[in-house]
């Protein structure tokens, strides 16, 4: 069902660190989709009409859209810079769960983090978008990468954009180590695999 208030199609989720129990969704719910066991709300019950949101006095119900809205493109130069910064991070990362005691955690928890941030700069903000979905295109084949998880990744998440997109990418491929890039590339680009510029790169026809 359509919420009333904003006509997109919508589900309630429940934010279980920020309830209080007060439990007011329980009553003013017309399904039961509020009343579960695990306290998750039930999202094949729900109709969408917010009322348990509207109710909650300590804000721990979200009314979510079904089909969330494409992600806004990015350009070349801050995509490319934001992930030279991740593979900084994620370097710092490890060599931070190196170090034993409360700094080293902290170094740890704090580029992992940073890390996250810069990867939904560098356009990876939905698990549901197209760049996610290409990414685990990507790294299937790459050695160590558990095929059997990126497989379930892409078989379970409902991927919903990409209707509008081009049907035809620019792809690249790294004459140093094979690794395709998919999307324009910019003269700031460098091979996350090998360090390469964008120099080494030959486009796939």
């Amino acid at each position: 069902m359509s919420n009333p208030k904003s006509g997109s199609k919508k589900y309630a989720v429940r934010n279980l660190r920020l309830c209080t129990k007060d439990c007011l969704c329980l009553y003013v719910c017309p399904t039961g989709a509020t009343d579960t066991e695990n306290s998750i709300i039930d999202v094949a019950k729900c109709i969408g009409c917010g009322d348990c949101a509207d109710s909650c006095p300590s804000g721990a119900i979200t009314m979510m859209p079904y089909e969330l809205p494409e992600q806004q493109p990015k350009d070349d130069k801050v995509t490319d810079a934001n992930r030279r910064l991740i593979l900084s991070k994620a370097e710092a990362e490890n060599l931070a769960s190196q170090i034993p005691g409360a700094l080293g955690k902290a170094i740890e928890r704090s580029s992992r983090l940073m890390a996250e941030d810069l990867c939904r700069e560098a356009g990876f903000m939905l698990p549901q978008s197209r760049n996610a979905k290409e990414f685990l295109k990507k790294i299937r084949s790459y050695p160590g990468v558990p095929k059997e998880a990126v497989d379930s990744l892409l078989n379970s998440i409902e991927f919903h954009e990409g209707s509008s997109a081009k049907e035809t990418e620019e792809k690249w491929k790294c004459s140093v180590c094979g690794y395709v890039h998919t999307g324009k590339l910019s003269e700031y680009f460098t091979c996350p695999i090998c360090g390469q510029p964008h120099t080494a790169f030959e486009r796939i026809q």
